[in-house]
Order: structure tokens, then C-alpha cells, then sequence
């Protein structure tokens, strides 16, 4: 294992992989700016599973995404080994100079030693073997004891290497590109709603154990457009999530503009870029609005806010005093129901909203605010 930094004037092509979900790899995208403002004649690939393209498509500094699909597992033996193997010759033939791989799946290991580069990085991994182990030259090691944001421990593969980034370079990149800008201008004009005008409400996650009863989502709701904000409810297209928001307008005083299940990723994104504010959970979108660089309320039960809070935007996080979040767990008990969330009031919610209203755009990056459900007072900081 090499211990001393790579010269970078050495690479030609940098390859990164990232298989996971759409927020973990919208939260590499740093990675990618980073790379480019420290050596700029290098042309910078990803790989990533198809659904997650739109995370990095259209990203200032990617040349060229290398695409697995899940769907080809449904195809037939035969059709999975030719898609494999075309992928596999497409990346052969960029000769990579540098891996970073920024998932510790084995697939990685692979792609790493079949690119023939001189140089790989990832993540330490205690009981992954020699073949793991000698698939790389460097490895960054995860932090011991204290909880590190996921942006910084993607960062942590370049520094390993000695690549320092510089503070300005670390925000979220995600573009929406023209056709999404064209579609949801269109969409939204037909609501009236101009750019600034409204709230963005995303109740949903794929994972509902995470999500705040539709009840005092509709209060919420109720509350912001007593005030005179209008409000945007977004959700993604599966048929739990668009249930829920039935379920949210069933129970609101007044309608809503509903969009849930209607927008694409990159389209979801040019909502939240004109957004006033995002409400919403740890999930995909709260990272989409954080790129956008729209000002974030984000509600987090069993998931810890210090590695997947909203990243460089400002925001307010809102969570329970249970000592035994942030757990990680599925719900209490695995129950698919996460008290540390339920428990959480509208008052609370209603205020950190406030709070990011007030907040005068000048002064864009603020410390973190809990603002907990036992408190007396819904604005104290902690």
C-alpha cells in the first residue's frame, strides 16, 4: 500500500464509483468539482447504477457516466453477461490512470483491477481479504468515534491522496438542464406560482419508517397556508408514497398544488431551485434541494443529521430528545413506525420554518438548530 501522495500531473483519466441510492450519490458530487479545480486537464468519469444517473448527468466536471442497470438481471443469463461485458470494454478502453471507489462493494475491487490504473482508493475495510486489499494502493480509513458528514468522508478518499479541498468547492452539484427548466416553468406558471413564491412540502421517503404521520403533515400544511405561503406537495411515483399525500389532502383545509408522483428527478429539482423553502425528511429530494442551494427544514428520527444533514444550505434540523436515536433501526423495534419522528409537534416544525424564513439570504450558512419537542421554548438552540 502506497502511503505518499499521487502526482497528479501523472493522470490522464479518473474514474469514481459509486453504486448505492440517488442521495448517496448525489453526495459524491463534490468529489468531482473538487478533482477538476485541482487538476484540470484530467478527464473525470463515474460509474453508477442507471436509476441514480440523474444525480451526475449534466455535472460541470464529468465527462462521461458508465451506467449498471439493475433491470439486467430480469433479462436472461445470456443478455446479463453481453451488458456486462460491453460495460466492461467501454471501461477498459478510457484507461484510467486512477480508481476512487466510494462504495466498499465488491464490484469495485473488480472494475478496479480490469482498468489496469496505476493507482486506486478506497475504503479501509476490516474482513474483506487480500483480494480487496490488493486491489487498491491507498486506503482512507472511516472516522473513530465522532460522526463525520458523508460529503467530507467522500473527501476523504482524495485527501488520502493528496488532494486538500478548498471550502468553495464542496457544495452540492446537481443540474436540472433546459428541458427540465422549460417543463416545470410551464407547470408552475399554470398555478401561478412564480419563482420564490411558495414552499416546497416532500413528506415521502422510499423508506416510510423515516416519514412524519400525514396527519400533522397536513397541519403543517394548514399553518404555512394560513400564513399566506402557498404550498408544493412533492413525492415520488411509487403507490405508498402517493397515498400518503391522498391521505394529506384528504385531511388539509385547503387545497394545495399537487405534483406528487408527476416529476422527474432532474425536474424535481428545478421545483426545488424555485422554491422558497423545502420541508421535508432525510431522503433524496432534502439532499436535491440542498443542491439547488434552497434553505431546508429537515425532520430526522432513526438517521443521524450529522452524517446526512442538508450539506452547505441553510437549514434548521428538527429532532426528538430520545436518547436512543439516531438508532438506525426500521422503525421501534423494527415496527416500520419511529416514535422519535411521530412524537414530533407541528409547533416545532411551524417554528424551524420561521426560523429559515427569517434567516436573511446575505448570511447564507448558519450552525445547526434542533428545536425538540420537550423544550418550552420551540426556538431555543441547543
Amino acid at each position: 500500500m502506497l502511503t505518499d501522495a499521487i502526482d497528479l500531473g501523472s493522470l490522464q483519466r479518473v474514474l469514481v464509483i459509486k453504486l448505492r441510492h440517488h442521495g448517496d450519490v448525489l453526495l459524491t458530487s463534490p468529489v468531482f468539482t473538487v478533482l477538476k479545480n485541482h487538476a484540470p486537464h484530467v478527464e473525470i468519469d463515474a460509474l453508477v447504477y442507471a436509476e441514480t444517473a440523474p444525480m451526475l448527468s449534466l455535472h460541470p466536471a464529468l465527462s462521461e457516466l458508465h451506467l449498471i442497470d439493475k433491470a439486467w438481471k430480469t433479462q436472461g443469463l445470456l443478455a446479463r453477461l453481453g451488458a456486462e461485458r460491453a460495460l466492461l470494454a467501454s471501461i477498459r478502453r478510457r484507461r484510467y490512470d486512477l480508481v476512487v471507489a466510494l462504495t466498499p462493494h465488491p464490484r469495485a475491487a473488480w472494475i478496479t483491477r480490469l482498468t489496469g490504473a496505476r493507482y486506486g482508493v478506497a475504503q479501509a475495510q476490516r474482513g474483506k481479504g487480500r483480494f480487496w486489499q490488493n486491489s487498491f494502493t491507498h486506503f482512507y480509513v472511516p472516522p473513530k468515534g465522532n460522526a463525520r458528514h458523508t460529503v467530507e468522508f467522500n473527501l476523504d478518499a482524495l485527501r488520502r491522496v493528496g488532494i486538500h479541498p478548498r471550502e468553495e468547492h464542496k457544495r452540492l452539484v446537481l443540474v436540472p438542464g433546459a428541458e427540465a427548466e422549460r417543463s416545470v416553468g410551464d407547470r408552475l406558471a399554470r398555478h401561478a406560482l412564480a419563482p420564490g413564491s411558495f414552499i416546497q412540502v416532500h413528506p415521502t421517503s422510499r423508506w416510510f419508517f423515516k416519514c412524519w404521520p400525514a396527519d400533522k403533515v397536513a397541519a403543517l400544511i394548514d399553518r404555512l397556508q394560513a400564513e399566506g405561503f402557498k404550498v408544493v406537495v412533492t413525492a415520488g411515483p411509487a403507490e405508498e408514497e402517493l397515498a400518503m399525500v391522498r391521505d394529506i389532502a384528504a385531511r388539509t383545509q385547503a387545497p394545495f398544488v399537487d405534483l406528487a408522483g408527476q416529476l422527474s428527478l432532474k425536474e424535481l429539482a428545478a421545483v426545488s431551485a424555485r422554491a422558497r423553502l423545502f420541508i421535508g425528511v432525510d431522503s433524496a429530494p432534502m439532499h436535491i434541494a440542498a443542491a439547488q442551494q434552497t434553505p431546508t427544514v429537515a425532520l430526522f428520527g432513526p438517521s443521524g443529521e450529522h452524517e446526512w444533514g442538508p450539506w452547505h444550505v441553510p437549514h434548521r434540523i428538527v429532532t426528538s430528545r430520545h436518547t436512543c436515536r439516531p438508532c438506525g433501526q426500521d422503525g421501534c423495534g423494527g415496527g416500520k413506525i419511529s416514535e422519535c419522528l411521530t412524537d414530533l409537534p407541528v409547533d416545532h416544525v411551524f417554528a424551524a420554518a420561521q426560523a429559515v424564513l427569517a434567516y436573511p439570504a446575505s448570511m447564507p450558512l448558519r450552525p445547526d438548530l434542533r428545536i425538540e419537542p420537550s423544550c418550552a421554548n420551540p426556538s431555543t438552540s441547543h
